[in-house]
């Protein structure tokens, strides 16, 4: 009997299959990782290859790929968001314009964190604030064993609320989870940013990507029909998703399946923003990130 297929995914509405116990892939059971918040299971895919399927970060993608990490990259979005509103300063504290950042200290969960980069490419984009000028006060180390922080990124103990409470830094970046759990109104420090967030995903025509599906590189070259299988499954709970609301948030646009323009779009933003923030080093097309996948599922998908 084969071996089950692991997978690494975070409980989503368009995941929520992944949880029948008589799903088969490929002739292949399904041995869905227990990994929460989502994020503890990028190190060990990263790192040792633990899962054949993981949801993985953008940015630890990137940064995987340069390591050559044997990882493919399958264009599913799995989650993604406009970030403007989350970069945020602690109730109370004293008003600060994302200009007034350069020189200053601001947390992160961690240097390579996907928001963190797109929170440092708006920054960048359109307040001029570039990522060299801010200290960067990190609570974990990055996913990728081997990448080599910028001088100007501090680490320090605790979460990462923790430390804006205390007054180690003056500004926050906090993703999803953090934000929705907050116990009280953090404020975001970019004005209007709801009408900001429009205006960059106009601009841009797309909306920030922050996890898609991998899969590893020797699982594909030898089961290409499995990880198609899989592929189309995920592709329908996508659409499905989608057609299901009728004025779809953010989150819920930022979904992609395929080859599109938005997803082609996100990525390139992802690959300019990291090479601007030096979280990649070495340049990288679109069509390079999405070889693998063109190349043995290219004409399955």
């Amino acid at each position: 009997m084969p071996q089950p297929l692991s997978i690494a995914a975070k409980s989503y509405p368009h995941t929520a299959f992944l949880t029948d116990p008589e799903l088969t892939v490929g002739g292949r059971a399904v041995e869905l990782a227990a990994a929460d918040p989502i994020y503890k299971a990028f190190a060990p895919m990263v790192r040792e290859l633990r899962y054949d399927v993981s949801e993985l970060a953008i940015a630890t993608f990137l940064q995987a790929r340069e390591a050559g990490a044997p990882i493919a990259l399958l264009p599913v979005v799995l989650s993604g968001d406009f970030h403007h509103h989350s970069l945020t300063r602690w109730p109370g504290s004293a008003e600060i314009s994302p200009a007034d950042l350069a020189g200053r200290r601001v947390g992160v969960r961690a240097y390579s964190q996907t928001t963190g980069l797109w929170v440092r490419g708006i920054l960048h984009e359109e307040f001029g604030v570039d990522a060299k000028e801010v200290t960067w006060v990190t609570t974990e180390e990055p996913h990728v064993a081997g990448y080599v922080e910028p001088p100007n990124v501090e680490r320090t103990t605790g979460k990462v609320l923790d430390v804006l409470e205390r007054g180690d830094v003056v500004a926050a970046v906090l993703g999803p989870p953090a934000l929705d759990g907050a116990q009280g109104p953090l404020v975001p420090i970019i004005p209007n940013w709801r009408e900001a967030e429009e205006a960059w995903g106009a601009r841009h025509q797309t909306v920030p990507i922050n996890h898609m599906l991998t899969v590893r590189r020797d699982l594909l070259e030898a089961e290409p029909q499995t990880v198609s299988a899989l592929y189309q499954a995920f592709g329908a709970e996508i659409e499905a998703r989608k057609a299901a609301d009728t004025e779809p948030g953010p989150r819920v646009r930022a979904l992609r399946f395929g080859v599109t323009d938005e997803l082609v779009a996100g990525l390139q933003i992802a690959i300019d923003y990291a090479l601007q923030q030096n979280v990649i080093r070495t340049p990288v097309t679109v069509a390079e990130l999405l070889d693998d996948f063109t190349r043995h599922l290219g004409e399955r998908a």
